[in-house]
Formats: C-alpha cells, structure tokens, sequence
C-alpha cells in the first residue's frame, strides 16, 4: 500500500504552509491531492506544489468536468505533467447539480454518458494519433451545430507528451462506480468503509473491469481512498474534529433526494442515522447535525487513536483494495506515525 496526503482546498488567504509536503515527500508519500468546488482552482495550487517539490506525484482531486471542455482538460494535463516531469495524476470528476447548474451555469445532464465521451476524448487527445474528432450525444468536435461557422477543422494537440496522463474518476454511485472500473486507470472514493466496500463496491468493481476488456487490469488499478488520520488518545476530541465534515456532506451537500453522500451512508447501514443528520442540516441546525454523527461511522472511515489503535486498525485498510491511502493532514506527528506503521 502506497501513502499519499489529500490536502483537500485551498482555503484562501496571504499564502499557505506546504512544510508539510516537503515532510510527506521525505517520508516517502507517493502523491499530494487538491481538490476544487467553487473557490479556489486545482490547477493552481497542484502547480504550485509540483514547482516546490521534486519527487511526489501531484493529482486533481478532482478537476470538474463541466468546467472545462475535455480538450482543454487534455491540454492542463499534458502541460502540468510534461512541467512536473510526469507527475501528474489526472482525477477528474462531475461534482453535483447544485454546483454544475448553481456556480458553472451549465445543465448538469446524464452523469454516466457525459463521463465516458470526456475521458475518450481526452484520451484521443493525449495520445495525438490522429486529429480530434468525437461525435456523441453531449460532445461534438469538430463543432457543427446550427449556430457554428462552419469553419472549424479537426485539430492535434499541437504538444508532444513524453509521459502518460493516468485517469482517476471521483463516483460513489453504483454504475458511476462500474464505470470507472471500466474506463479509468484508479478510482478516488470518498468516504470508503474497509468494512463495508468489498459488499458494497466489490461486485461493481469486477464488472466494469470484466467490461473493459483489459487482463490484468484489476492489479494495475489504483483505488486511492481518502481519510483523516489523527494519533491521540482522545478519542472523542479527535472524533469531534472529524464529524463536521461527514455532516455537512451527508446533510448539506446536495438536495433532499439528491445527495450522493447521503445514499452513501444508507447503503454502509446508517439510513435512520443519515436522515436525521439530513434533517437537521437542512433546517440550519448545523452543530446539532454534527453531533448525530455516530461515532462508529467516524471510527469506520478514519484512522484515529493511539498508536497502537491504528496499527491494528490499518489491518483492515491493508486487507482492502486499497492501494493508496490518502491522509487529509492535521499534523506531521500523524503523517509520521502512519508512514512508520505501512511504509
């Protein structure tokens, strides 16, 4: 199992403090991961990381596909990849309706059909054998609609990449999930159960990979889950710093009915316990849904505990297929103690 440090978004201000980074990369963390909804870019900040450090891997997670045409994707990828010396990991993801349609202004559309022609046409793109030409239900390039010019041409990406650009899908929904078993080369879950995601996600994992036809593919696959890891012996303090953002996903993040994270946590068993927090999310009483987070759904999710608590506990991450474990930082004692226990 490979180690990794998603530091999630960056939350604005004069700067920000990688120190951190340059720890995990001596530690021998293999990727560092940044993520976007409507504030700060992940171009950027992955930019600004790979400028700074010379061996980790730098990955998006994730780029939002409705806010960029895929060519333009296949154009930031191949430059940020060919700039960090083959670093770059390409997460790529839809993000929700109320993000698509609220902030990026387009119609959020059929998830599954506009995720499979955008990784094909970046694919096509990298790869540059031939010029750019797809024509699906949700992509047309050449464009040739009734308002366009007539003028434009199938294209090649004018660049000559040196280093391949892996395909990683953010999804958590069922055929969202075979899906990227298919068509992707790694998988970015949230909020991945050890316990749970073999019953969940395993017979969906093997039915995209017997799609795409590839042998050996479910070896080569790279399932990098995120989770917060804290070394304490307070458990219910460490706990408490973990439940505000189950809950602002399970409760806020999405409608009533349309809540991927919320299905999410009914199918691992916590229907009644997802309702609630849902409710009381939606009704503004934000600590009070905080605090219904079940503190069995934390130790579930997470890494926290003394020392040798997470010890014992990584056994069940290692036993998964999980290949890269990605810690949402909170301190370098944390990043230390679980690198010394799996690296």
């Amino acid at each position: 199992m490979k180690l990794a440090v998603n530091i999630g978004y960056w939350a604005g201000g004069s700067g920000t403090d990688l120190s951190f980074i340059h720890d995990a990369e001596k530690l021998g963390y293999s990727s560092v991961w940044v993520a976007e909804a409507w504030g700060s870019d992940a171009v950027t900040v992955l930019s600004w990381i790979a400028a700074r450090t010379e061996t980790i891997n730098v990955g998006a997670g994730i780029m939002q596909m409705p806010a960029r045409t895929p060519a333009m994707t296949a154009m930031t990828a191949v430059t940020l990849n060919e700039l960090s010396g083959g670093r770059f990991l390409l997460g790529l993801g839809l993000s929700g309706p109320q993000v698509v349609e609220g902030w990026h202004g387009v119609a959020y559309g059929k998830p599954l059909g506009k995720t499979r022609e955008y990784v094909s046409i970046v694919r096509t793109a990298v790869a540059r054998q031939h010029p750019l030409v797809h024509k699906g239900a949700h992509f047309e390039i050449p464009y040739r609609g009734g308002d366009a010019t007539g003028l434009g041409k199938p294209l090649k990406l004018m660049t000559h990449p040196k280093h391949p650009v892996p395909i990683y899908l953010a999804a958590i929904g069922p055929k969202n999930v075979t899906l990227t078993a298919e068509i992707a080369d790694g998988w970015l879950p949230i909020f991945y159960s050890p316990d749970r995601a073999d019953a969940v996600y395993g017979p969906l994992m093997s039915e995209g990979f017997a799609v795409s036809g590839e042998n050996g593919k479910a070896e080569r696959f790279d399932t990098v889950a995120s989770l917060q890891a804290i070394v304490t012996d307070d458990l219910e303090t460490a706990r408490l710093r973990i439940k505000p953002m189950l809950a602002l996903y399970i409760g806020g993040m999405g409608a009533r009915g349309k809540n991927f994270y919320n299905d999410l946590a009914c199918r691992y068993g916590y229907e009644q316990e997802a309702a609630a927090i849902q409710d009381l999310y939606l009704e503004g009483k934000k600590m009070e849904a905080t605090m219904a987070v079940p503190d069995a759904l934390v130790d579930e999710l997470s890494l926290i505990g003394t020392r040798e608590m997470i010890r014992d506990r990584l056994a069940a991450w290692k036993e998964s297929a999980v290949t890269t474990l990605a810690l949402m930082p909170t301190d370098i004692e944390s990043l230390r103690t679980v690198a010394e226990l799996v690296l």
